[in-house]
């Protein structure tokens, strides 16, 4: 799927970094370094638009080894791009750490997948059907 875009930064465009990788990398644009303190959060810009197609969704994620490592992670995971937002695509960081952590130009903050989505049409009704599950929740399941 093709996906028009703008780089404003001076970074290369988000790229797989694997055949197989459902996520493309993406990019602190800062003029200089920030620093997240424990349980403080920030919106880091990537300098980055696009144009979805309608009918997709863009997913922002935390990167994994950012979250094991040091507590970063994307505080509303997963962020939501709708298709017909034009604007910046930004990172809403959170430092869950007990430590101060550094975001230098051109780091890799967060992962960005695109997918496919629906939207629904409301049919209400009086009663649903039943399932094995029925309104079993929260752990409802078993363990885990």
């Amino acid at each position: 799927m093709e996906v028009r875009v703008i780089n404003k930064s001076k970074h290369e465009l988000p790229a797989y970094q694997t055949i197989s990788a459902a996520g493309l990398d993406l990019r602190a644009n800062l003029e200089e370094p920030v620093v997240l303190r424990p349980m403080e959060r920030k919106l880091l810009p990537t300098a980055l638009f696009m144009e979805l197609p309608v009918g997709f969704e863009a997913q922002i994620r935390p990167r994994s080894g950012l979250a094991y490592k040091h507590g970063i992670t994307v505080l509303n995971s997963p962020g939501t791009i709708d298709s017909d937002y034009r604007g910046e695509i930004k990172i809403l960081l959170i430092n869950l750490s007990e430590e101060a952590f550094t975001i230098e130009n051109g780091e890799r903050i967060a992962q960005m997948v695109i997918s496919r989505h629906e939207q629904i049409t409301w049919k209400a009704v009086e009663v649903l059907e039943d399932s094995e599950r029925s309104a079993g929740g929260f752990g409802s399941t078993g363990k885990g």
